[in-house]
């Protein structure tokens, strides 16, 4: 049986910035504030926006991001970029990260997108392999990235 994708309810963003933790560990925790709060509601109410979850006993254990961008070329179509990819460890293995990139991919051609596109950071074969599994193709482009401080 596949694992049930699911979009991210409002009240499990503690859940989700807890998975985002194994994601980024390096980054500072996020204060728990009104500009969280405004920011999550803006994110959360953005029909262009689609947090996917996997839900497993009660905990997220699986989420990716699905943005969906106006374009003024490719006949007017949007493009879909996908964006934190995380499954918890202890739960990988599963199918998980497969189904919400599937989920990812099936709503982005439900919004017309021309493509779908996702950067990693890794340099793993098996992170590489299981994006490629999942229908992405590493040698068509090449990414460039520049980060803020």
């Amino acid at each position: 049986m596949s694992p049930l994708v699911r979009h991210i309810r409002y009240n499990e963003l503690p859940d989700l910035l807890a998975l985002y933790r194994q994601l980024h560990p390096d980054d500072p925790p996020v204060e728990q504030d009104k500009y969280l709060h405004a920011l999550w509601q803006d994110i959360y109410n953005d029909p262009d926006l689609h947090y996917l979850v996997i839900e497993n006993n009660g905990q997220i254990v699986c989420s990716c991001t699905l943005a969906v961008i106006k374009n003024l070329t490719r006949n007017l179509r949007p493009y879909g970029l996908i964006e934190n990819v995380i499954t918890h460890t202890d739960h990988r293995n599963h199918g998980y990260g497969t189904a919400v990139l599937h989920e990812a991919i099936r709503i982005a051609q439900e919004n017309n997108c021309y493509k779908i596109m996702l950067l990693t950071s890794s340099k793993k074969e098996e992170t590489l392999s299981f994006y490629e599994h999942s229908g992405f193709d590493r040698k068509d482009k090449t990414g460039f990235v520049i980060y803020f401080e």
